[in-house]
């Protein structure tokens, strides 16, 4: 949890995280308010979601949470799907938010690994270490959290895609019943002990690896 962090005087990582949760939500929301747009829905635009800015899309209770708790959210990006130009815009738009935290993750590890090889003083501190391993362990975790097909996340716009029609439509009704329930149910088994989302940061640690080109 963030709040031991600060509970162990660790004011310096809770910071970074803060930031690196701050950022790369920002950037999760506004890939699929740019996406939505390219396909030919403004409804985000409209409303003020097409920016960068944490201010548009950081949800204060959301964040709140991450705090306390270690889970929470940001503001959902506003679609009319009735706009899209695309059969495949909602499976797109779905899928540039964990782009996004993809890029960064990318971005972020192979800088560093060029400036330490090239021996550049920023990257030596341990505040420096610690921002860059933060930075791309939290987007990949984001990343590969929201491609779960369940509930509200990314992945349930996904998954319907390559699903036969019927079993599609099926999995469409019972994710809308229940899938909500469930991202909760598999919560709080995780915070209960259990290893659910060990497969989880396993393939983020590995993925940090496998992202280097440089």
């Amino acid at each position: 949890m963030m709040l031991s962090l600060l509970m162990q005087g660790q004011t310096l990582t809770f910071v970074l995280l803060l930031v690196t949760i701050i950022v790369s939500l920002s950037c999760h929301e506004f890939g699929h308010a740019w996406s939505a747009k390219l396909y030919g829905d403004d409804t985000a635009q409209r409303q003020g979601r097409l920016t960068l800015n944490p201010i548009a899309h950081i949800d204060p209770m959301g964040l709140l949470m991450i705090v306390i708790v270690g889970f929470g959210w940001a503001r959902p990006v506003p679609t009319d799907p009735r706009n899209f130009t695309s059969f495949w815009a909602s499976l797109v738009v779905a899928a540039a938010g964990p782009l996004a935290n993809l890029i960064l993750a990318f971005l972020a590890v192979n800088l560093f690994t060029f400036a330490a090889a090239n021996g550049f003083a920023f990257v030596e501190s341990q505040s420096g270490q610690t921002f860059f391993y933060l930075f791309t362990y939290i987007n990949l975790l984001l990343m590969l959290f929201n491609l779960i097909p369940l509930g509200p996340l990314d992945g349930h716009y996904i998954l319907p895609y390559f699903l036969p029609r019927a079993a599609s439509r099926l999995y469409r009704d019972l994710n809308q019943r229940y899938g909500a329930y469930a991202v909760l149910g598999l919560l709080l088994l995780s915070y209960a002990g259990l290893p659910i989302f060990t497969w989880l940061r396993a393939a983020a640690q590995w993925l940090m690896g496998a992202l280097v080109i440089l």
